[in-house]
């Protein structure tokens, strides 16, 4: 099979301007078939705050209603895609911003769960056949945070579950690799030092680092979804520092997961 590249950027890069940049003109270079999955940053909390919209987060995930839904539409969707599409463009990549709304990409429902984080949406289904005639055109899309449910209604998701879902559905068709790039080396022992980032991740090692409370947070969503892909198939999920995407591509650098 082809190789196919889902590489999902987190929020502390797309609101840093020349980190952002670093990491563009890194992921321009890559002639390989590719996908980017961009989450939000800051910038929603920001122009939030700016419009007198109060924010809620529980546990570092946001409370989305039906006010938020509209600013995150419009940062995450809006300014923040097509930013760096633009870029992209500059660099002689085609790309096409979406977001799960266009062309049916991504269907979802509303979150079930004993807290109501309002319209946060779960991924239920790919349009596999769309992905797949953008690729086939050379076309690369780059993915905003932000669902459907097929009734009308927009969803806020989570960029890296949307990542791993898409690698998960067209892991049938490409020979995938996942990256989940951000400002970390990679899953670290000490979150305060770049050095002990572990090389290689396995359920019963994850699992052990969690009881002892050394993987916590944010990160442990992120390492579901990691083993959730390789679970369905995905060949390959590395985690790691986005100013190293080509390091990262070769599987020199961050934190590879696996079983056994």
């Amino acid at each position: 099979m082809k190789p196919l590249f889902i590489i999902k950027i987190g929020g502390n890069i797309v609101d840093d301007e020349m980190a952002l940049e670093y990491f563009l003109k890194s992921f321009a270079e890559v002639k390989l078939p590719k996908i980017l999955v961009h989450g939000g940053g800051k910038l929603a909390t920001r122009v939030a705050e700016a419009m007198g919209v109060q924010q809620q987060m529980i546990e570092g995930r946001r409370i989305t209603d039906a006010e938020t839904l509209k600013i995150v539409t419009m940062v995450y969707a809006g300014y923040i895609n097509k930013n760096i599409v633009g870029k992209l463009q500059s660099q002689n990549n085609n790309a096409i911003g979406i977001t799960g709304a266009d062309a049916n990409a991504i269907l979802a429902h509303k979150r079930l769960a004993k807290i109501d984080y309002g319209y946060v949406g779960d991924v239920d289904s790919v349009n596999t056949d769309f992905f797949l005639q953008l690729l086939e055109k050379d076309m690369v899309p780059v993915v905003a945070p932000i669902t459907h449910n097929g009734e009308g209604q927009l969803l806020n998701t989570n960029a890296d579950t949307m990542a791993q879902s898409i690698a998960t559905a067209l892991g049938k068709l490409y020979d995938v690799t996942l990256i989940y790039s951000f400002e970390k080396s990679g899953v670290l022992l000490n979150v305060q030092d770049e050095s002990s980032c572990i090389a290689v991740l396995t359920p019963d090692y994850y699992q052990s680092l969690k009881e002892k409370q050394l993987i916590f947070a944010g990160m442990i969503p992120k390492l579901d979804n990691a083993f959730a892909a390789i679970d369905a198939g995905v060949a390959k999920v590395i985690i790691g520092n986005a100013a190293v995407l080509p390091d990262l591509m070769e599987g020199k650098a961050g934190t590879t997961i696996q079983y056994g």
